[in-house]
């Protein structure tokens, strides 16, 4: 097979692929509520034949390209499994636990839409995931809304919305860690540049919420479920503003440029030092939380959805997902499928404007089609690489508008994984909290008014 000749791939090679994996992905997930890893190695497989059998491609050059894309990710792979074992550690230390107690106390019934909104980016800005903080501060502002007569749909949109604003910004998140991967860029550079577009997402955001907050200003909020989630808490952990150093430590080491890698890994040895002297934890404690995340039974079930999680076992589940992806996409970026899918999208796209536009409509096309946020990073970051980079554009721009399109705008899907996720938890159909989920819908719209602008449209050379 390694002397026939080499066929340059078309357009008409790479759908199959694509069809095939969109059409493996949706039946798994839902039809069986599958997990897609065995879907995407389907689809590697199919990918993978198409290759060998109609372009002539020799199997080494395969397993080549699936290697140069796993090595290029192995930083964020790593990153990943030390932010599971911070997480651990900072439950166990209390640092998470006393993030959402005081972010607790900032609820009031004249602005609760806002404090919700709020409360939700504090807790996944501290935890790093959208899904953990709708799974359980979401689940109570929701039921709290709806008592006091909100419409479902203005709750849950802006429960969504604070969710993916430290789903996308956090170090601690994967998307956060994976996108930069994808386009060479890096973790600190790529957050920065984030903030341009994120802080306007922000602040308008919460000006709209405040704005409809207004309409419930003076009905009187029903503490009691906050009250059982602050006693639970109170109950299990040492409340100490002191447990905030860790991440003030973190933020600080960030501050001073120092890699994430070793920035991170001082986090979570200060959370086992912080847990031993706050919370009184043994170093078989510590050990365990690191490895297999923090566990609780607090007898509030709230608690217990949210602080049961996080150790090194807890993110092997999402770095065999970003493995099975990145093989598939390693397979077609080798065997040029990808390009030849890029060369149509690229004739289209003449400016800096129209490129990051198509780079958007590509991001959300996989999450509909693919239904999975991080295909919806790893393909367009993969597709749109070196084109941003004959453009002189610098990788972080492109990462920006992976987290900007891609991370946000799988939640407002119904069939991705992200939007059923969200219709279970806060039992909230997509579709009806979509208009509310004002940081998801801007985020994609300021990333096209930056690139018709050029504004913080950063050069290779500027880095």
């Amino acid at each position: 097979m390694g002397s026939r000749p080499v066929k340059e791939a078309t357009i008409l090679h790479a759908m199959i692929p694509i069809v095939i994996l969109v059409a493996s992905l949706s039946y798994a997930i839902l039809v069986h509520e599958a997990a897609p890893h065995i879907p995407l190695i389907f689809g590697t497989i199919v990918a993978a034949l198409v290759a060998v059998f109609m372009l002539g491609t020799p199997w080494d050059e395969l397993e080549e390209g699936m290697r140069s894309t796993l090595s290029a990710t192995l930083q964020a792979i790593l990153i990943l499994m030390i932010v599971g074992a911070l997480i651990g550690l900072w439950i166990l230390s209390g640092t998470i636990p006393v993030m959402i107690y005081y972010g607790l106390q900032i609820l009031s019934p004249a602005v609760f839409l806002p404090a919700a909104f709020i409360i939700c980016c504090i807790v996944s800005l501290a935890t790093g995931t959208s899904w953990g903080t709708a799974g359980t501060v979401g689940i109570a502002l929701t039921g709290i809304g709806i008592g006091l007569g909100m419409p479902a749909g203005m709750v849950a949109g802006a429960v969504v919305s604070g969710a993916y604003f430290g789903d996308k910004l956090s170090p601690l998140s994967d998307t956060t860690n994976l996108a930069p991967a994808m386009t060479g860029s890096s973790l600190i550079p790529h957050i920065k540049h984030m903030l341009y577009t994120t802080i306007p997402a922000f602040v308008i955001a919460l000006v709209l919420y405040a704005v409809l907050g207004l309409r419930f200003a003076g009905k009187e909020l029903d503490v009691e479920r906050i009250n059982v989630i602050l006693d639970a808490l109170r109950a299990n952990f040492t409340i100490s503003p002191l447990l905030l150093i860790p991440p003030l430590v973190v933020i600080l080491l960030i501050a001073m440029k120092i890699p994430a890698l070793p920035g991170l890994i001082g986090g979570s040895v200060l959370g086992g030092v912080f847990a031993a002297i706050f919370q009184g934890a043994s170093s078989g404690d510590i050990i365990r939380a690191a490895h297999y995340g923090f566990e609780i039974e607090s007898g509030v079930a709230v608690v217990d959805r949210l602080l049961n999680r996080g150790g090194l076992d807890g993110m092997m589940w999402t770095v065999a997902l970003i493995i099975c992806a990145l093989t598939f996409g390693g397979v077609m970026e080798k065997t040029g499928m990808l390009r030849a899918i890029g060369t149509k999208l690229f004739a289209m796209a003449k400016t800096t404007g129209s490129l990051v536009l198509s780079t958007v409509v590509s991001c959300i096309a996989v999450n509909i089609l693919a239904a999975d946020q991080y295909l919806a990073i790893v393909l367009p970051g993969r597709l749109y690489k070196e084109e941003y980079a004959k453009r002189d554009l610098a990788p972080k721009n492109l990462s920006r508008v992976l987290e900007g399109a891609g991370t946000v705008t799988s939640a407002l899907i119904p069939w991705n994984t992200c939007g059923a996720f969200m219709a279970v938890t806060l039992g909230v159909s997509p579709l009806v909290f979509l208009p509310y989920a004002f940081l998801n819908l801007l985020l994609p719209v300021i990333n096209v008014i930056y690139g018709y602008t050029g504004f913080s449209m950063a050069k290779v050379a500027d880095e």
